[in-house]
């Protein structure tokens, strides 16, 4: 049935002429608000992933639902599409039901708060933040079971309620939600922070609507989102060919088992319209690294890439929307049936970019950028400290970013432009562990005439007994490099026990015990290389080297050799490049690093691990859906 808006004046809004500078003037206060909204949150949370990571993602809308201002995509299509009841002035709505806003978020541990901003009587636009929960509940801490095989065991469910109503805080769903977490006093301070950025929007907007007139604000958003539209449908006949070319990429595995999954999309142009089919995704998972995706969020990871990529001076709205057409079969990885668990939809929800990446590539193979750090990978420690206090951990990890065709990718950094990593100072302050070493892993990054970012290892020496979970990916499937360039290194993961031995632990995995002195050697992955590394120029193969980015031995890569100063020895340097470039076969477009069979094997015999089982096949299920 949909949202029923409940608006006390009359009356539609009316389009009225607006000039160039107040256009700009409106984009830039919208701009800010949303920045503003940033700086609330980050101030006022308590958890150190919201607090110093920045995981939390805010936006503004128009009256429609359709963001004007953000970075993660619209959350109120899914919204309005699913909830039956009223909308009035003075309500804040809560969810972190994926199942009940149609995707808006897609996990448990993101709390999504909305809020419909009303200006004399009548609807003007929409202030939405989701941030990761450090803790919902469930069946491990952090709430983020690997072994999950339905979203009950996950944490707390909370459709679509209003957390206040009347500008009044509705006390009782509050209580129920903080009853059902681990750490209340973060997951109040967080929701809290979360609802003071959507009110402070909300100012923003009624400042806004005072100053240049209701129907002044409502066509200057009209014209940001259909400046959008028209730079986007200009891209879209640039780079989207009429004749379908697909692509696949994998997540290894779902952590009991199973695995490599395979995505699957073709994509091709009809007029102005760009479709994309995941038809050949392969069937959900029976554990937890099923991703709903929303088609909205699609079109904002196409969009995000697009425009960074082809014209960053494009206002990144949803004014584009109506241009992608995405289709998503019911029942597979990425439109799973409830109850499919959810927790761990971070592979497939990152690896997103990387196909993204490979189907565009595709029309225009020199835009094309390598695979690269298309994951957050966590972990998770808790336990109990010496006082006796509760302690829990949620950290995410960084990795080396892809070749791009102007340079190198960046090493050790997030997928997410603006996270930040949790300073060395504050974990240790604040947890009972110590940080061993925090550097970049020399020849991770994939070689190229532009060379892939390298990924980074971090020593945690753990200094109080308790459990770890670790969510990680790419140990079996490599980023892969494009355009002749090669693929990055593959992600490993070592426990040292203080008692002498030592272990390889799984990509993903809970539960794992350890004790005061243990020490993990957090290995991320790099990014794929681009164009044949033979063509980089020795110089820069030698200052890689000085830094300490690659090593003597992967100079080599790159047909150089390096003297006892790592300057290149340019005679046989030219030699090494004659030899390699005669027995180098047609340069590829992709390099993957091997078909997925032989990697499996490859994996298997280098860590011992066992590589995992093939997925279910087609049409299975490992549970009835639930309505």
């Amino acid at each position: 049935m949909g949202a029923r808006i409940i608006e006390t004046a009359a009356g539609p809004y009316t389009r009225v002429p607006v000039s160039v500078v107040v256009t700009d003037i409106i984009e830039s206060s919208l701009r800010n608000a949303r920045t503003e909204m940033d700086a609330v949150i980050f101030r006022t949370a308590m958890s150190p992933g919201i607090r110093e990571q920045h995981d939390a993602f805010p936006i503004i809308a128009n009256a429609a639902g359709l963001m004007v201002v953000g970075q993660f995509g619209s959350f109120i299509h899914g919204f309005l599409a699913a909830y039956d009841g009223t909308v009035e002035d003075g309500d804040v709505f809560l969810t972190n039901d994926p199942y009940s806003c149609n995707g808006a978020i897609s996990h448990l541990n993101d709390w999504l708060v909305l809020m419909p901003i009303f200006h004399e009587g009548r609807l003007a636009a929409w202030s939405a933040m989701f941030a990761h929960m450090t803790d919902t509940g469930g069946r491990v801490p952090g709430s983020l079971p690997t072994d999950a095989q339905q979203i009950f065991e996950e944490g707390i469910q909370i459709p679509i309620v209003k957390i206040m109503r009347g500008n009044e805080l509705v006390d009782d769903v509050l209580k129920i939600c903080l009853r059902n977490t681990r750490v209340p006093e973060w997951n109040r301070a967080d929701l809290m922070a979360q609802i003071a950025a959507v009110k402070l929007a909300e100012r923003r907007i009624h400042e806004l609507s005072r100053r240049f007139g209701p129907d002044l604000l409502y066509s200057a958003m009209e014209i940001l989102l259909e400046r959008n539209l028209n730079a986007f449908r200009k891209v879209i006949r640039e780079v989207v060919p009429e004749t379908p070319v697909s692509f696949e990429d994998h997540i290894d595995d779902d952590g009991m088992g199973n695995g490599p999954f395979k995505i699957a999309c073709t994509m091709w142009r009809e007029g102005d319209r760009a479709i994309f089919d995941f038809a050949g995704t392969d069937p959900q998972s029976s554990s937890s690294v099923n991703f709903y995706l929303q088609p909205e969020q699609f079109k904002m990871i196409f969009g995000a890439y697009t425009s960074k990529l082809f014209d960053p001076d494009i206002v990144f709205n949803d004014g584009y929307y109506e241009l992608l057409d995405v289709r998503i079969p019911e029942g597979c990885l990425l439109r799973p049936r409830r109850p499919a668990a959810l927790s761990c939809r971070t592979h497939l929800l990152c690896r997103m970019f990387d196909l993204v990446s490979g189907l565009l590539g595709q029309g225009k193979p020199e835009a094309m950028c390598g695979a690269g750090w298309s994951a957050s990978p966590h972990l998770m420690y808790s336990g109990f400290d010496g006082k006796g206090d509760w302690f829990q951990l949620y950290q995410i990890g960084f990795g080396g970013l892809p070749a791009r065709p102007v340079g190198d990718g960046v090493d050790g950094h997030s997928l997410w432009p603006s996270f930040m990593n949790i300073p060395t100072e504050y974990l240790e302050a604040y947890f009972p562990l110590v940080i061993r070493h925090t550097r970049v892993i020399a020849d991770s990054g994939g070689p190229g005439l532009h060379r892939g970012g390298n990924g980074i290892s971090i020593a945690y020496e753990f200094r109080q007994a308790g459990d770890i979970s670790i969510h990680d990916d790419r140990w079996i499937t490599h980023p892969w490099g494009v355009n002749g360039g090669k693929a990055a290194g593959r992600s490993r993961r070592r426990l040292d026990r203080a008692a002498g031995t030592s272990e390889l632990v799984p990509s993903k995995c809970d539960r794992v015990h350890v004790e005061p002195g243990d020490i993990l050697y957090f290995d991320t992955w790099g990014g794929g290389g681009w164009g044949d590394p033979v063509q980089r120029p020795a110089e820069l193969v030698s200052a890689d080297a000085k830094v300490g980015l690659i090593t003597r031995e992967g100079a080599l890569r790159y047909g150089v050799v390096l003297g006892e100063s790592l300057e290149p020895d340019l005679a046989a340097t030219a030699a090494l490049r004659r030899e390699l470039v005669a027995n180098a076969g047609p340069p590829s477009s992709f390099d993957f690093g091997g078909d997925i069979e032989d990697l499996l094997t490859r994996c298997e015999a280098e860590t011992g691990l066992p590589a995992p089982r093939r997925p279910p096949t087609p049409g299975r299920m490992s549970h009835a859906p639930v309505t």
